[in-house]
Formats: structure tokens, sequence, C-alpha cells
């Protein structure tokens, strides 16, 4: 997972070892996989980012790439991001939370690649 700061926008991306099977990204609190703990976010608002894959395969190999998604990323100094989290992943599905300023408007789509895997990016509008 990789974030990047943009003219007009703030952007996550999710890096998948193979194609995006599904997503569901909205404006909602968001909970940690398995045990429904809520996850508190820095921001006004927090959006919830499901990716219909788990993070490790049947074999315990990370699915995502790299797998360095768990690690806390540093999101200081961004317009419109405040925090980053990962919230786990259970029964297929792997969460994340995007604490940001305001409401904002958003996108979501999957690109292809590199190679194989997909990518899931999120962009969060810097204003109305």
């Amino acid at each position: 997972m990789r974030t990047a700061r943009h003219t007009c926008y703030d952007r996550m991306v999710i890096d998948l070892r193979y194609k995006v099977k599904g997503y569901d990204v909205r404006y909602a609190s968001v909970h940690r996989e398995g045990s429904g703990q809520y996850v508190p976010l820095a921001g006004a608002a927090d959006l919830r980012i499901i990716v219909k894959s788990p993070a490790y395969n049947t074999s315990g190999r990370p699915t995502y790439a790299p797998a360095s998604w768990a690690n806390a990323k540093n999101v200081s100094g961004y317009s419109t991001f405040r925090q980053v989290a990962y919230a786990g992943s259970f029964e297929g599905q792997t969460t994340f939370g995007l604490g940001v300023r305001a409401r904002l408007p958003f996108r979501a789509f999957i690109l292809d690649g590199p190679g194989t895997g997909s990518r899931l990016v999120v962009d969060v509008a810097h204003r109305w």
C-alpha cells in the first residue's frame, strides 16, 4: 500500500499480486476484521476500504505486493489524508481505514498490472 500527493487530490494505492475480485469504498466507520473492534482514525471523516481479497493465501504467502501494507503510512503534510490504517483480513476480505479532513468527493477504480497483478486506487479530492 502506498500514498501520494497530487495537485487536486491525495491518492492511496493497494497493490495486489493478482486481479482484484471486488471492492467497497465508502464513508463509514472502520472496524477490525474478525473482532469488529472500532478503529478510531484521525480526521473529520472515515473512509472504509474493503478489498475482496485475503491478505494471505492458503500457503501463508502475502497476496499484497509489497507486504509492507501492515505498517503505518506517514501522511503528514497531505492536503486531505490524516491517517491510513490496516484493519485486518478475515474470511476473504481485507479492510483499510483512511482518515480524511472532511467528507470530500472521492473515486475508486482498478488498474491492471504490474504483470498479472492489479491495483486498487482511491483518490480523495482536496476540495469540493
